[in-house]
Protein backbone atom coordinates (compact mmCIF):
# COMPACT_ATOMS: atom_id res chain seq x y z
CA UNK A 1 0.00 0.00 0.00
CA UNK A 2 1.28 3.43 -0.94
CA UNK A 3 1.72 5.37 2.29
CA UNK A 4 3.37 8.44 0.77
CA UNK A 5 2.46 11.81 2.22
CA UNK A 6 -0.58 13.42 0.53
CA UNK A 7 -0.38 16.68 -1.36
CA UNK A 8 -2.00 19.79 0.12
CA UNK A 9 -5.20 19.35 -1.95
CA UNK A 10 -5.64 15.63 -1.36
CA UNK A 11 -4.52 16.00 2.24
CA UNK A 12 -7.52 18.23 2.91
CA UNK A 13 -9.85 15.63 1.44
CA UNK A 14 -8.20 12.85 3.45
CA UNK A 15 -8.65 14.86 6.62
CA UNK A 16 -12.26 15.66 5.78
CA UNK A 17 -13.31 12.04 5.37
CA UNK A 18 -12.00 11.29 8.83
CA UNK A 19 -13.67 14.32 10.40
CA UNK A 20 -16.96 13.37 8.74
CA UNK A 21 -16.59 9.84 10.06
CA UNK A 22 -15.81 11.00 13.60
CA UNK A 23 -18.81 13.35 13.60
CA UNK A 24 -21.43 11.16 11.89
CA UNK A 25 -20.37 7.83 13.31
CA UNK A 26 -19.80 9.43 16.71
CA UNK A 27 -23.38 10.71 16.67
CA UNK A 28 -24.56 7.18 15.90
CA UNK A 29 -22.41 5.59 18.60
CA UNK A 30 -23.12 7.97 21.48
CA UNK A 31 -26.79 8.83 20.89
CA UNK A 32 -27.91 5.79 22.97
CA UNK A 33 -26.52 7.57 26.03
CA UNK A 34 -29.10 10.32 25.49
CA UNK A 35 -31.97 7.89 26.08
CA UNK A 36 -31.43 7.63 29.85
CA UNK A 37 -30.80 11.37 30.03
CA UNK A 38 -34.07 12.14 28.26
CA UNK A 39 -35.89 9.62 30.47
CA UNK A 40 -34.43 11.29 33.55
CA UNK A 41 -35.68 14.67 32.32
CA UNK A 42 -39.13 13.24 31.69
CA UNK A 43 -38.82 13.50 27.91
CA UNK A 44 -40.35 10.09 27.30
CA UNK A 45 -41.03 10.63 23.60
CA UNK A 46 -37.40 11.23 22.53
CA UNK A 47 -36.13 8.58 24.96
CA UNK A 48 -38.52 5.93 23.63
CA UNK A 49 -37.69 6.88 20.05
CA UNK A 50 -33.99 6.19 20.71
CA UNK A 51 -34.75 2.88 22.42
CA UNK A 52 -36.96 1.90 19.49
CA UNK A 53 -34.48 2.78 16.74
CA UNK A 54 -31.53 1.09 18.42
CA UNK A 55 -33.57 -2.01 19.27
CA UNK A 56 -33.05 -3.04 15.63
CA UNK A 57 -29.27 -3.09 16.17
CA UNK A 58 -28.97 -4.41 19.74
CA UNK A 59 -30.78 -6.90 21.97
CA UNK A 60 -30.92 -4.28 24.78
CA UNK A 61 -31.22 -6.95 27.48
CA UNK A 62 -31.20 -4.93 30.72
CA UNK A 63 -28.99 -7.35 32.68
CA UNK A 64 -26.30 -6.84 30.02
CA UNK A 65 -26.70 -3.08 29.80
CA UNK A 66 -25.53 -0.06 31.77
CA UNK A 67 -27.88 2.20 33.70
CA UNK A 68 -27.44 5.91 34.39
CA UNK A 69 -28.91 8.13 37.12
CA UNK A 70 -29.42 5.26 39.56
CA UNK A 71 -27.58 3.77 42.53
CA UNK A 72 -25.89 1.08 40.41
CA UNK A 73 -24.45 0.93 36.93
CA UNK A 74 -26.01 -2.43 36.15
CA UNK A 75 -28.40 -4.90 37.70
CA UNK A 76 -28.69 -8.66 37.89
CA UNK A 77 -31.48 -10.57 36.17
CA UNK A 78 -33.07 -11.20 39.60
CA UNK A 79 -33.05 -7.47 40.37
CA UNK A 80 -34.64 -6.66 37.01
CA UNK A 81 -37.31 -9.31 37.55
CA UNK A 82 -38.04 -7.99 41.03
CA UNK A 83 -38.35 -4.39 39.85
CA UNK A 84 -40.42 -5.20 36.76
CA UNK A 85 -41.87 -8.60 35.86
CA UNK A 86 -40.67 -12.11 36.67
CA UNK A 87 -39.80 -13.35 33.19
CA UNK A 88 -36.91 -14.88 31.25
CA UNK A 89 -38.50 -14.06 27.90
CA UNK A 90 -35.87 -11.93 26.10
CA UNK A 91 -38.51 -10.14 24.04
CA UNK A 92 -40.11 -8.92 27.27
CA UNK A 93 -36.89 -8.28 29.18
CA UNK A 94 -35.52 -6.01 26.47
CA UNK A 95 -38.53 -3.73 26.87
CA UNK A 96 -37.46 -2.75 30.39
CA UNK A 97 -35.82 0.68 30.14
CA UNK A 98 -35.60 1.56 33.83
CA UNK A 99 -37.30 3.35 36.67
CA UNK A 100 -36.68 6.42 38.79
CA UNK A 101 -35.38 4.13 41.53
CA UNK A 102 -32.97 2.11 39.37
CA UNK A 103 -32.05 4.67 36.74
CA UNK A 104 -32.49 4.26 33.02
CA UNK A 105 -30.86 1.93 30.55
CA UNK A 106 -28.40 3.01 27.87
CA UNK A 107 -29.84 1.97 24.49
CA UNK A 108 -26.70 -0.06 23.71
CA UNK A 109 -25.74 -3.25 25.53
CA UNK A 110 -22.28 -3.40 27.10
CA UNK A 111 -20.89 -5.37 24.14
CA UNK A 112 -22.18 -2.85 21.60
CA UNK A 113 -20.69 0.02 23.59
CA UNK A 114 -17.27 -1.64 23.61
CA UNK A 115 -17.43 -2.62 19.93
CA UNK A 116 -18.99 0.44 18.31
CA UNK A 117 -17.41 2.79 20.80
CA UNK A 118 -14.10 1.00 20.33
CA UNK A 119 -14.17 1.68 16.59
CA UNK A 120 -14.69 5.39 17.27
CA UNK A 121 -12.00 5.62 19.96
CA UNK A 122 -9.43 3.52 18.11
CA UNK A 123 -10.10 5.64 15.04
CA UNK A 124 -9.00 8.68 17.03
CA UNK A 125 -5.83 6.83 18.04
CA UNK A 126 -5.17 5.51 14.54
CA UNK A 127 -5.40 8.80 12.67
CA UNK A 128 -2.29 10.56 14.05
CA UNK A 129 -0.33 7.28 13.81
CA UNK A 130 -1.56 6.23 10.36
CA UNK A 131 1.72 6.97 8.53
CA UNK A 132 3.68 4.80 10.95
CA UNK A 133 1.39 1.77 10.95
CA UNK A 134 1.26 -1.01 8.41
CA UNK A 135 -2.16 -2.27 7.40
CA UNK A 136 -3.46 -5.27 9.27
CA UNK A 137 -3.61 -8.37 6.99
CA UNK A 138 -6.95 -10.11 6.51
CA UNK A 139 -5.95 -13.00 8.74
CA UNK A 140 -5.11 -10.50 11.47
CA UNK A 141 -8.63 -9.09 11.20
CA UNK A 142 -10.01 -12.61 11.58
CA UNK A 143 -7.96 -13.11 14.74
CA UNK A 144 -9.25 -9.85 16.22
CA UNK A 145 -12.88 -10.68 15.36
CA UNK A 146 -12.80 -14.34 16.39
CA UNK A 147 -12.98 -13.80 20.19
CA UNK A 148 -16.16 -11.72 19.88
CA UNK A 149 -17.69 -14.24 17.48
CA UNK A 150 -16.94 -17.10 19.87
CA UNK A 151 -18.17 -15.17 22.91
CA UNK A 152 -21.34 -14.04 21.17
CA UNK A 153 -22.04 -17.51 19.78
CA UNK A 154 -21.63 -19.21 23.16
CA UNK A 155 -23.89 -16.60 24.77
CA UNK A 156 -26.49 -17.28 22.09
CA UNK A 157 -26.31 -21.04 22.57
CA UNK A 158 -26.46 -20.63 26.33
CA UNK A 159 -29.52 -18.40 26.09
CA UNK A 160 -31.37 -21.11 24.17
CA UNK A 161 -31.74 -22.85 27.54
CA UNK A 162 -33.45 -19.69 28.82
CA UNK A 163 -32.12 -16.34 29.96
CA UNK A 164 -30.28 -16.95 33.22
CA UNK A 165 -30.46 -20.73 32.79
CA UNK A 166 -27.58 -21.61 30.46
CA UNK A 167 -23.97 -22.69 30.88
CA UNK A 168 -22.71 -19.12 30.41
CA UNK A 169 -24.85 -17.97 33.34
CA UNK A 170 -23.12 -20.30 35.82
CA UNK A 171 -19.79 -20.86 34.04
CA UNK A 172 -19.30 -24.05 36.04
CA UNK A 173 -16.81 -25.17 33.40
CA UNK A 174 -14.64 -22.13 34.22
CA UNK A 175 -15.06 -22.57 37.97
CA UNK A 176 -13.87 -26.17 37.68
CA UNK A 177 -11.04 -25.21 35.35
CA UNK A 178 -9.74 -22.54 37.75
CA UNK A 179 -10.54 -24.54 40.90
CA UNK A 180 -12.76 -21.70 42.18
CA UNK A 181 -9.81 -19.32 42.38
CA UNK A 182 -12.13 -16.30 42.13
CA UNK A 183 -15.28 -15.20 43.94
CA UNK A 184 -18.69 -16.63 43.07
CA UNK A 185 -19.72 -13.28 41.59
CA UNK A 186 -16.94 -13.57 39.03
CA UNK A 187 -18.30 -16.81 37.59
CA UNK A 188 -22.05 -16.18 37.66
CA UNK A 189 -24.29 -13.70 35.90
CA UNK A 190 -23.48 -10.57 33.93
CA UNK A 191 -22.61 -7.98 36.57
CA UNK A 192 -19.66 -5.64 36.16
CA UNK A 193 -16.52 -7.52 37.15
CA UNK A 194 -17.93 -10.90 36.17
CA UNK A 195 -16.26 -13.17 33.63
CA UNK A 196 -19.10 -12.63 31.17
CA UNK A 197 -18.98 -8.85 31.47
CA UNK A 198 -15.20 -8.76 31.07
CA UNK A 199 -15.34 -10.96 27.98
CA UNK A 200 -18.00 -8.84 26.32
CA UNK A 201 -15.98 -5.68 26.96
CA UNK A 202 -12.59 -7.10 25.93
CA UNK A 203 -13.78 -8.97 22.84
CA UNK A 204 -15.76 -5.95 21.67
CA UNK A 205 -12.71 -3.71 22.00
CA UNK A 206 -10.52 -6.24 20.18
CA UNK A 207 -13.00 -6.43 17.32
CA UNK A 208 -13.16 -2.64 17.11
CA UNK A 209 -9.37 -2.38 17.07
CA UNK A 210 -9.05 -4.99 14.34
CA UNK A 211 -11.70 -3.32 12.19
CA UNK A 212 -10.03 0.09 12.41
CA UNK A 213 -6.55 -1.30 11.78
CA UNK A 214 -7.74 -3.24 8.73
CA UNK A 215 -10.31 -0.93 7.10
CA UNK A 216 -9.10 2.59 7.85
CA UNK A 217 -5.82 2.40 5.87
CA UNK A 218 -7.85 1.49 2.77
CA UNK A 219 -10.22 4.38 3.37
CA UNK A 220 -7.31 6.74 3.86
CA UNK A 221 -5.67 5.57 0.65
CA UNK A 222 -8.92 5.83 -1.30
CA UNK A 223 -9.57 9.41 -0.21
CA UNK A 224 -5.92 10.44 -0.50
CA UNK A 225 -5.25 8.90 -3.88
Amino acid sequence: MNRSAPTASTGGLAQNWFLVFIAVYGLWVWTPFLAPLFARLGWDGPANAIYFVYSFFCHQLPERSYFLFGPKMNYSLAEIQSAWIDTINPMLLRKFTGTAALGWKVAWSDRMISFYGGVWLFGLVWYPLRRRLKSLPWWGLVLFLLPMVLDGTTHFLSDLAGIGQGFRDTNLWLANMTNLAFSTDFYTGDALGSFNAWLRIITGLLAGLGLVWFVFPYLDEAFSG
